[in-house]
């Protein structure tokens, strides 16, 4: 099978070495142009771009799959399937036509449930046990193509980033094997049901503000939801902002919202119900650390609140 792969993140890289590893042919890579990243702003290509160039792949650096001569590049390719892992644009109508079994998406949700730009992030923050991992076909509605193959995947007490990276590593077999039987003429697909679709907005950084005004189960589900993007955050007193590691719910009914508990080892925060035992932390300005070494450097009163209502607005 003549194949051109379209994707940019981390979490399409391990579908891509797949495919090239296997019996059929890459014939053309297609990603996002090169992204400004860290405090230099500099130019770095995507995750899919740096492996196509060391596996010498055909690449194809664009934002958008509208313009005349990017639909004239994808139908010389004369590709059997078009396969897509988070790219982050959309495929035009005409080019959905142009490979022989059209296009196939890797998608990180239990389709219907989380259709959009972060399923796994919405997973974890609305406390679903368990997810799956979807290869389904490629129409024009968002998400809503008949489904090839399902796996169920447990969440458990996974951040975000974890759990996609372990995600996209076994979604790229699932995916060779619907590109497998595609070839063979034994794919079958199943059309969603129309009862349960959510929808999976992509987080800002205003996601990840962590107020203590909420149970324990529910900030930590914040936390795991925005780890390691958008990242989570809480305030201090006088406003500034403090980022926050994944922390650990635990049973207690002796705290106030925000209020702290600091000893040698730990650091708790009171929630609305329960607490949570801070992990690592990164206050404005400086590197990530333990949160028990932050709370004795910062030699805090126990008049001290972290978060509020009103703090995600400071």
């Amino acid at each position: 099978m003549r194949i051109i792969f379209a994707g940019t993140p981390d979490a399409a890289v391990p579908t891509l070495r797949a495919l090239h590893a296997s019996s059929h042919e890459v014939v053309l890579v297609i990603t996002r142009p090169p992204a400004r990243r860290g405090r230099g702003k500099t130019l770095h290509p995507s995750p899919v771009a740096e492996l196509a160039a060391s596996l010498g792949l055909e690449l194809l650096e664009t934002s958008s799959l509208k313009a005349p001569e990017i639909a004239q590049r994808i139908a010389d390719a004369r590709a059997d399937v078009g396969v897509v892992v988070a790219y982050g644009g959309l495929v035009p109508a005409a080019i959905l036509e142009m490979p022989t079994h059209g296009w196939i998406n890797l998608h990180f949700s239990n389709l219907p449930r989380w259709r959009g730009a972060a399923p796994v992030q919405w997973a974890i923050r609305a406390g679903d046990t368990s997810t799956a991992s979807c290869v389904f076909a490629l129409e024009e509605g968002l998400d809503t193509g008949a489904v090839y193959s399902r796996v169920e995947v447990p969440i458990g007490r996974h951040s975000a980033g974890d759990l996609l990276a372990s995600m996209a590593c076994a979604g790229a077999h699932q995916v060779l094997g619907v590109v497998d039987s595609l070839e063979s003429g034994t794919a079958h697909a199943h059309p969603q049901p129309e009862e349960g679709v959510t929808h999976a907005r992509r987080l800002s950084p205003a996601d990840g503000y962590v107020s203590f005004t909420h149970s324990a189960d529910y900030e930590d589900r914040v936390i795991r939801s925005v780890t390691p993007n958008p990242g989570a955050f809480t305030v201090l007193p006088g406003g500034a902002r403090m980022k926050l590691g994944v922390a650990t719910p635990v049973e207690r009914a002796d705290l106030e919202p925000g209020q702290l508990e600091v000893t040698k080892r730990q650091v708790t925060v009171g929630c609305a119900s329960g607490a949570l035992l801070l992990g690592d932390v990164a206050p404005a300005g400086k590197s990530w650390m333990d949160g028990a070494a932050w709370a004795r450097g910062a030699r805090l009163g126990e008049e001290v609140r972290l978060g509020g209502e009103t703090g995600a607005q400071q």
